[in-house]
């Protein structure tokens, strides 16, 4: 698989077989990404909670490309209610076999909501997933402190890259990140959710320097890594 870091929060996976999947799809709006969400094609999106710079660009995504909506019950009726056709729901500590690969829906300490008509929506409970798919297992911990059930995502999964969010303020900042990164057990741990907006902005290579050697990689938006 080739996973590819598109600034902010956002990653996409294009399998093997094809099959493309896109996370948490923060484009309108983030400076630093490199997608345009009018181009995006994917086959899947998973979302790990209601936050704005998380949902960003999913419905029109999820219209324009026909694509099944991956996320927490409430987002999936959200989204449905938007028009959104095709979506599948999961809560916490469930997990589904998809044609893709297994997807694992774990609890993230965060919160989740949605402004509509100057209301605050309330969008189900934030999550991370655990992807496992062609023999590799991917942890994107969304938006969230550092845990201490994250030991039983470390041993319960070999995970070969994890993705945790560096920005403090919104989520754990770097110190609690490495703290995590111990707890998970990952073979490789890559920071994101930084340096979007002036309250979250983080130096990556000091996060990566808290880190033992070779553990840590800052991918640079648009790069992309095989494994």
């Amino acid at each position: 698989m080739k996973i590819t870091y598109h600034g902010h929060s956002v990653l996409s996976i294009v399998m093997e077989d094809g099959q493309k999947l896109l996370f948490d799809p923060f484009i309108t709006g983030n400076s630093l990404t490199d997608l345009n969400a009018d181009e995006v094609e994917t086959d899947w999106l998973l979302v790990t909670h209601g936050h704005s710079d998380h949902i960003g660009d999913m419905i029109p995504i999820a219209k324009n490309n026909d694509a099944t909506i991956i996320s927490i019950v409430e987002i999936c009726t959200f989204a449905e209610n938007n028009g959104v056709k095709k979506t599948h729901g999961m809560n916490i500590g469930g997990k589904f076999d998809f044609p893709f690969g297994r997807v694992k829906m774990v609890h993230a300490q965060h919160s989740s909501g949605y402004e509509v008509n100057g209301q605050t929506l309330y969008m189900g409970e934030p999550a991370g997933f655990i992807l496992q798919a062609e023999g590799k297992t991917i942890y994107h911990a969304g938006d969230t402190s550092n845990f201490g059930d994250m030991s039983l995502f470390g041993e319960a999964f070999d995970i070969d890259i994890a993705f945790l969010p560096i920005g403090d303020n919104f989520t754990m900042g770097p110190h609690e990140a490495a703290s995590a990164a111990k707890r998970l057990k990952a073979k490789k741990v890559v920071p994101i959710h930084y340096n979007t907006f002036p309250v979250i902005k983080q130096d990556p290579e000091a996060f990566v320097k808290l880190l033992p050697e070779n553990l840590g990689k800052v991918m640079s938006v648009g790069e992309s890594i095989v494994i």
